[in-house]
Formats: structure tokens, C-alpha cells, sequence
């Protein structure tokens, strides 16, 4: 008895396993019969264990000959027996525009390498002659009458946006017109600010070097640079001879001749000093930095020209005419050409669109 009871056991273990691990297929048309152009859902299922993986048929347009895919919904997949099985469905929309009994063979789906088919099925088509009275040809539909189509501002947007442009684009054009006809010399006023004496703009410059302490960082070559520069400039514009082409000693032997030898004596030493920082690495010292600056500016003081008291020299004002270059005539016709071109076109979409409404 204990023999029997284990071999029914067993049997129930393998035959709950085979089920279990069994795979079906199935194929179903939800309508057998349509006519030309109408369309048929076919729905493909699949049963497997959850732990396997199927492969569905993949059509490219043509299900058979004759019979078109039209669409291929995404597959839908549900869980059953407690997540131990599958349930895949894949639904295929299809239609066909000749009228015939079409076979559709078994769909083929791949579950681990091994091919599963489901049934066939069959799709008959018919075509719509729908047999009309010659002698009555509105049977089906009667005479309609003519309607008014109603007033929608959006069709006239276009039109009202074109013609609120033509005004501003027409004035333009004709400005530009009036601009390229008239060919005027352009005529502009410039004020010109006096330009400062040299001693001011050499006191100007030196105030800068001295505001800026550049000795006291340690770059005397610049510095004195800077110092000398300002020195010749002034020179430049006060006596007439391009110091700034010139050596030191030339300066100095030039102004000798102009001016008294009290005025040009600390220059010399300022210059001296300036030639060995620059060419002999001479390094001042700081008291003497000081005083080389100081001597720059009494030299200035002693050597400018006497100014007029309370006069202030007035800008002056110059008139420049200028005839109209070829860029800007160039620059006029395309102008012109654009709007021109615009205006036409906005014109012709206007009168196009009228003609569809009112034709």
C-alpha cells in the first residue's frame, strides 16, 4: 500500500512539474469577415513560466500577401499563479483593399530556443458595391442647401497684420527715396577742445607719476623714464626742437643757448641721474628721487610762458562737409530694393487672400 501511495506521489510531482513548465500558443481574430479597407485586431497570446523569455514574430508591413499591418501595440504582460506564470499578449491591427479568402498561418513565437505555433485562422474580404438607382441618384443623400460660411477674425489676421506694415514700410521707402535723389553733402559740426599749454599738460603728467610712487616699489628705471619723458615733451612744446630724438647732453647744450644756466643746472643733474638709472643700473636714493622730481617741476615753473589772467582759451567749433561715399548710396539702393520687394509682397498676399474669400 505505502508502494502505491509513493508512486502516485511521484507521478502527481512530475506531471504538476510538466505542467508547470508547458508553453502555449494561441491566435484569435476578433473579426472573421470585413470589407475593403476596414480593419481586423489579431491577438497573439503566450503562456510560459515567468522565468522564460519569448520572442514574438516580427513582420515588416505584410502579414501574407495581400493582408497589411497597420499597427503592432505594445506587448501586455500579466502574472498569474502567483507570479509563477506568464500571460504575453502581442496585438496586431491589420486590413486589406482586395476583396478575397485570405489564409493566415500559424504565428511562431520562441520560448528558449524552441518554436511554439499557435493555430491558423482566416479573414474573408468583401468589397462594397453598393448597387445605385440611375434615375434617382439622391436616394441615399438629399440636396443640400448652400450654407454662409461665418465671420472667424482668425482668418483675417494675416491680412490686418500686412496692412497695418504697409504704412510705416511706405514711409521708409519713400525717406529713402528722398535720400538717395537729393545727393546733399552731409554737413557736421565738430567742437575741437583747445588744447592744454605744455607746462600744464607737463604738470598734469608729472602730478600721475607722483601719485603713483613707482620709485618707492622699487622701479626707478621706470620712473625716471616716465620723469625725463614728460621732461622732453614739455621741451617739445615750449621751445620748439623735438627733444624727444635727442640725448641728454643735446637737450641740455640746446637749452643753454635759450635760457640762463641757473634755470637748466638741476635739470642737468636730473638728467644725469636718469642716464646712469637707465644705462648703469644706478640705484638713487629715496631722498634723491624726491628731489629730482622737485626739480622738475621748478624747472617748468621757471621756464613757461606768462598766461593772461583770467583767460580761459574757448573750444572752437569746425564745419566739416563731407560728400556721400559710395557705401552709403551702396547701403540706400539696398534699402530701397527691401522694402520695395516687401511692399510687394505684402500686397499680393493681401490680394490673394481677398480673392479666396470673396471668389
Amino acid at each position: 500500500m505505502k508502494k502505491y501511495l509513493f508512486l502516485i506521489t511521484l507521478l502527481g510531482i512530475l506531471t504538476g512539474k510538466a505542467v508547470a513548465q508547458s508553453v502555449t500558443v494561441d491566435a484569435t481574430i476578433d473579426s472573421l469577415q470585413i470589407y475593403i479597407g476596414d480593419q481586423a485586431k489579431i491577438k497573439l497570446q503566450v503562456a510560459l513560466d515567468a522565468d522564460k523569455r519569448a520572442i514574438f514574430p516580427v513582420y515588416t508591413d505584410t502579414l501574407v500577401r495581400g493582408v497589411e499591418i497597420i499597427d503592432v501595440a505594445k506587448a501586455d504582460t500579466q502574472y498569474i499563479n502567483d507570479n509563477k506564470r506568464m500571460l504575453i499578449t502581442q496585438e496586431y491591427t491589420v486590413t486589406s483593399f482586395d476583396s478575397a479568402l485570405y489564409y493566415l498561418p500559424p504565428m511562431e513565437v520562441m520560448v528558449d530556443n524552441k518554436a511554439y505555433r499557435s493555430k491558423a485562422l482566416a479573414l474573408k474580404v468583401y468589397s462594397m458595391n453598393v448597387p445605385l438607382d440611375p434615375e434617382n441618384p439622391e436616394q441615399f443623400f438629399g440636396p443640400k442647401t448652400v450654407m454662409q460660411a461665418p465671420f472667424v477674425w482668425e482668418d483675417w489676421y494675416g491680412i490686418i497684420t500686412c496692412g497695418i506694415l504697409l504704412i510705416p514700410l511706405a514711409l521708409l521707402l519713400i525717406y529713402l527715396i528722398m535720400r538717395i535723389c537729393d545727393n546733399k553733402p552731409i554737413i557736421r559740426k565738430v567742437k575741437v577742445e583747445p588744447k592744454l599749454p605744455p607746462h600744464q599738460q607737463a604738470m598734469k603728467e608729472i602730478e600721475r607719476i607722483k601719485s603713483e610712487k613707482v620709485w618707492q616699489k622699487g622701479q626707478s628705471k621706470e620712473y625716471y623714464t616716465e620723469l625725463t619723458d614728460a621732461l622732453r615733451t614739455y621741451i617739445r612744446g615750449r621751445f620748439g626742437f623735438n627733444a624727444l630724438e635727442m640725448t641728454s647732453s643735446e637737450i641740455i647744450e640746446k637749452l643753454l643757448e635759450m635760457e640762463d644756466k641757473e634755470a637748466i643746472a638741476d635739470l642737468r643733474t636730473l638728467f644725469q641721474t636718469a642716464d646712469l638709472v637707465k644705462f648703469a643700473k644706478h640705484a638713487p636714493l629715496m631722498n634723491e628721487n624726491d628731489a629730482n622730481l622737485i626739480n622738475a617741476i621748478d624747472f617748468i615753473n621757471e621756464t613757461k610762458e606768462v598766461e593772461a589772467e583770467n583767460v580761459k582759451p574757448q573750444p572752437t567749433e569746425i564745419t566739416i562737409i563731407e560728400k556721400r561715399s559710395l557705401r552709403t548710396k551702396i547701403l540706400l539702393g539696398i534699402g530701397i530694393a527691401v522694402l520695395t520687394a516687401s511692399l510687394i509682397g505684402a500686397l499680393t498676399y493681401i490680394g490673394m487672400q481677398l480673392y479666396s474669400y470673396f471668389a
